[in-house]
């Protein structure tokens, strides 16, 4: 049976020493984390990883280098690893044409493989509208491909709301019109770093598709969960709330065994002490959490299911803390990422 690892994507945005890949085997609990270096530069800050579900050991990932250069394809330990040297955030595997990759940048941009990461070729500038002034670049954070009609394509931007292409990416459109309006709600209100209160909503973190609600899109903001229910044209609010005692999202995800079963984590805010990680099994009607409470002691920044495996989800808190189950929830292991890794991004499993 071939070995399953647990990938761990690190940034040095807040100080860190360390940054990059980090593996450990996912069924040894007593194994080091690995720093996967082949071929990757010391100061690498890793805000992707995607295991590419088609072909064990390879994945993708995002690497923040020069933004003029071109998309390269490296080997990372005994896997090997689609790279682009722009600044990017995001990376998908289409779901039904698995020789298709996007990748998501900042500045706003989408880039497209044909060929399973070997060669990179961008798409069409987004026009992506100048809502709000923030201290960083807009970044793509998310694309999903619907399953049941590849070429519709959504994107969560961090921070500007959520677009969305109708043809495969050949030309994109604003969805955020009705994130605004429900940016009136007061409970909705959320300003930091702009003039406006329409922030809160307009912070996309992630978003995916569900072959089980067809037309649907979700979407993780910092001021909860949001479902649309007409390709992104309205919003609603799902009241995650009601199940628990915060709401910043930074990740949702759809099994890939089960597509009415979402994954998603929960903070307080960007920067906290507190979080966790939850699951739906009917489509987000209602949550419960799912990690045995688990204190991470910062916030939680993703989720992963292993593609292989329903019983194994990880995730991932912003200080160096993983959370590991390989029996679907029943038992909870935790593993510490080297002193050194201060700002995770992102996890992997499979």
């Amino acid at each position: 049976m071939a070995v399953s690892y647990i990938y761990a994507g690190v940034a040095r945005y807040r100080g860190g020493r360390l940054g990059g890949i980090f593996r450990r085997r996912a069924d040894d609990h007593d194994a080091n984390w690995e720093h996967l270096t082949d071929r990757l530069p010391e100061a690498a800050n890793v805000q992707a990883i995607t295991i590419d579900p088609n072909e064990r050991g390879v994945l993708t990932m995002g690497r923040r280098t020069d933004p003029t250069a071109a998309p390269t394809r490296v080997a990372i330990g005994s896997a090997s690893a689609s790279v682009t040297a722009t600044s990017k955030w995001s990376i998908t595997i289409h779901p039904t044409r698995p020789g298709i990759l996007y990748a998501g940048t900042s500045p706003v941009g989408v880039w497209r493989s044909k060929d399973g990461g070997d060669n990179w070729m961008p798409m069409q500038k987004l026009s992506v509208p100048d809502r709000l002034s923030m201290p960083f670049p807009c970044r793509v954070m998310r694309i999903a491909v619907d399953p049941s009609h590849p070429g519709e394509l959504y994107a969560a931007l961090e921070v500007n709301g959520v677009m969305r292409s109708l043809d495969a990416g050949e030309s994109w459109q604003d969805s955020s019109d009705d994130l605004i309006r429900l940016s009136n709600q007061p409970h909705l209100r959320g300003r930091l770093e702009s003039h406006s209160e329409s922030e809160g909503m307009l912070d996309g973190h992630a978003i995916c598709v569900s072959a089980a609600d067809p037309g649907a899109v979700y979407l993780a903001i910092r001021m909860g969960i949001f479902r649309s229910a007409n390709r992104g044209e309205t919003w609603e609010d799902l009241g995650i709330g009601r199940f628990a005692p915060y709401t910043y999202s930074r990740d949702i995800r759809v099994s890939p065994h089960d597509p009415r079963v979402l994954y998603c984590c929960l903070s307080i805010a960007a920067k906290s002490a507190a979080g966790a990680l939850y699951r739906s099994g009917d489509l987000g009607h209602s949550w419960e959490r799912f990690d045995h409470r688990i204190a991470p002691h910062s916030t939680m920044m993703g989720v992963s299911i292993d593609p292989r495996d329903p019983w194994r989800v990880c995730g991932v808190a912003r200080a160096g803390l993983v959370l590991a189950t390989e029996d679907a929830g029943r038992t909870w292991h935790d593993y510490a990422l080297p002193d050194g890794c201060e700002d995770v991004y992102a996890i992997a499993c499979g």
